[in-house]
């Protein structure tokens, strides 16, 4: 069975990512950003989700691009959805999302300023909460108080990332009420190389949760 609500980011070969599909993974994320250990370019994208189910999400992330370099890279890697992870405008989301693209805003506040953040964006825009810190976009593999995303619950459906593994996953959605989880670094071997075992077994721990909300692709507005 699919969970689609579970993502594993940051894949840079198509063995990995055929491997996430046999596991039921319900989205596949490529980094677009240049510092990151993940980065690939869009046509090692391509590559990389060659042979990938429909019923599968293709992410790409991507820090302050132009509307124009993300909806070109999205065409070339073959993508449904773009991850924002900067600063981008009210306006770059709607655009992208106009141009019939799921669009995921990660957000890092909490409490009154999340609920703020989180309203503030373009209808039909997913929110993802990663409040850990690090030098480099994303959860940087660093634990946080999930329960600090829970004031989302019931007002929005939103995934969750930093710091998840194998043995907190199940926690982790409990004490924030997320839809959707994230997970890169902690199920690697070395910074961009994926763990088969890793993934196995956080596999084996969000087949125990509901996670066949579909949030990283459209169906609908959410």
């Amino acid at each position: 069975m699919r969970m689609h609500g579970l993502k594993i980011c940051g894949i840079t070969d198509n063995e990995t990512a055929q491997y996430c599909v046999e596991q039921g993974v319900g989205a596949l994320g490529v980094v677009f950003f240049e510092a990151s250990p993940r980065y690939v370019t869009p046509r090692q994208a391509a590559a990389i989700f060659a042979g990938v189910p429909q019923d599968v999400a293709k992410v790409g992330v991507c820090v302050n691009l132009s509307v124009d370099t993300m909806l070109e890279l999205a065409a070339i890697a073959g993508l449904t959805t773009i991850q924002m992870h900067g600063t981008e405008s009210f306006e770059t989301m709607q655009a992208v999302r106009d141009a019939d693209y799921r669009v995921i805003k990660v957000l890092k506040s909490s409490g009154k300023n999340l609920v703020n953040d989180a309203g503030n964006l373009p209808v039909c825009t997913g929110v993802m909460v990663e409040l850990s810190t690090g030098n480099l976009p994303g959860g940087n593999g660093a634990g946080w108080d999930w329960k600090s995303a829970a004031v989302l619950r019931g007002q929005y459906e939103f995934a969750l990332a930093g710091g998840l593994n194998a043995d907190n996953l199940i926690e982790a959605k409990r004490t924030s009420g997320a839809v959707a989880l994230d997970l890169s670094s902690a199920i690697e071997s070395s910074p961009g190389v994926k763990d088969r075992a890793k993934i196995h077994s956080v596999c084996r721990q969000a087949a125990k949760l509901y996670l066949n909300r579909i949030f990283w692709r459209f169906t609908r507005c959410q």
